[in-house]
């Protein structure tokens, strides 16, 4: 299938109805138990951040999906998973919220956060403890297919695929998204080959806080932005550009906040790139393999996530149906890749580590279910974690 030819709607609804290392260059310029502790947001690095101990008793799991596919779900799965098993039991579900293909939560961890990804974008809040749905917000753009909540708090980021636009949005006190303070089209550079304009496909903070970056795969730009903590207004300060065709997808900090980790998805690659927090200046190194097999097929990176120890990375890589594990070296400048193994489930959209790092989820889109791998801490290995759980059409998994 021609990835770069497809909108994102209709690339995703192709499948909703089925249930080596390399260095950077020197840079130049169910709801939760009651009486569960409250959990940590995850930080932008995509994994804890740090090795902990293995909490006890079960913790909460939280399950995108398409509610307007083939098959699809009613609204936010809910589940719980044991951090020591890995199993998932339940399976409930927050109704309510329409094509939640995406979460995040709050730093203090009661408030749940989706985008709609429909035509008119929204954003809404959910309260787990209750399952209460707070309310929702115009993103002001097209199909949303990211967000995150700013580390401090008061402002929730959001990426639009469909327009092209990253939008910031005041939290109000009840946890509710209130009204847009900005909202910013990426106009320029011209789309890459293929595409017909901007895609905004994700919209984080940097490790800092000093930034905000936002992924467009349309124009194959990262773009940084300073963020008036007071008024919620985006300031462009910098942008880097990757090669041609690359349609950068996602991108993941090292805890060190001096690199960061870049998944390709229309040229099927990874790039390490070096990051300045002072100014902003993100620099986009070499592409380098995922593990894939081009003779068995199309693949597309979807995802990194990195050890809160900084040793291991992890990708996505849905069509070849694996996990990439790579070695991360020299404080985070080199990927060095180990080798892959099988998901066990197929097209993994989504990867996420728990809290404590000791076990790895993948949301796999066509299976319609989620996968647990047991993370060694010494080797960075992944072994199976039981048998999938069905998740009707998962793209995302949470675990808190």
């Amino acid at each position: 299938m021609n990835r770069a030819g497809l909108s994102r709607r209709r690339f995703v609804g192709a499948f909703a109805g089925t249930a080596a290392g390399m260095s950077l260059p020197a840079c130049d310029s169910g709801s939760p138990p009651s009486d569960a502790p409250t959990p940590p947001a995850p930080a932008t690095t995509t994994g804890p951040d740090a090795p902990s101990a293995t909490p006890s008793g079960p913790r909460p799991l939280y399950l995108g999906t398409y509610t307007s596919a083939d098959g699809g779900g009613e609204g936010i799965g809910t589940a719980t998973y044991d951090p020591v098993t890995g199993r998932i039991s339940g399976g409930e579900v927050i109704g309510g919220v329409g094509d939640p293909s995406f979460l995040a939560v709050h730093p203090d961890g009661r408030t749940l956060y989706a985008v709609n990804e429909r035509e008119d974008g929204a954003v809404t809040a959910v309260r787990p403890a209750d399952r209460e749905v707070l309310g929702s917000s115009p993103t002001g753009g097209s199909s949303p297919c990211h967000l995150s909540v700013h580390p401090g708090g008061r402002f929730l980021l959001s990426a639009d695929y469909g327009s092209g636009t990253v939008a910031v949005h005041r939290i109000e006190a009840s946890g509710a998204p209130g009204g847009r303070t900005d909202l910013v089209t990426h106009s320029e550079p011209a789309p890459g080959p293929g595409q017909q304009g901007p895609h905004a496909h994700q919209f984080i903070t940097s490790p800092d806080g000093g930034h905000v970056l936002a992924v467009d795969l349309g124009t194959d730009t990262v773009y940084t932005y300073r963020l008036d903590e007071e008024a919620g207004t985006l300031t462009e300060v910098s942008r880097a550009t990757a090669r041609a065709g690359t349609g950068p997808r996602h991108l993941t900090f090292h805890p060190g906040g001096r690199y960061a980790y870049l998944a390709g998805e229309l040229d099927d690659t990874v790039t390490v790139c070096a990051y300045e927090p002072e100014s902003g200046r993100l620099t986009i190194g070499d592409p380098q393999p995922t593990g894939s097999d081009p003779e068995a097929g199309t693949n597309y990176p979807a995802q990194l996530v990195v050890t809160g120890d900084g040793r291991y990375a992890y990708l996505a890589n849905r069509g070849h149906n694996s996990l990439a594990r790579y070695a991360v070296e020299d404080d985070g400048a080199r990927l060095r890749l180990l080798g892959t193994v099988p998901v066990g489930g197929d097209f993994p959209r989504h990867i996420a580590l728990s809290p404590d790092g000791g076990l790895l989820f993948t949301a796999n889109q066509k299976s319609g279910d989620v996968s647990v791998f047991r993370v060694d801490a010494d080797s960075g290995g992944l072994s199976p974690a039981g048998e999938p759980f069905a998740s009707p059409v998962a793209v995302c998994a949470l675990p808190l």
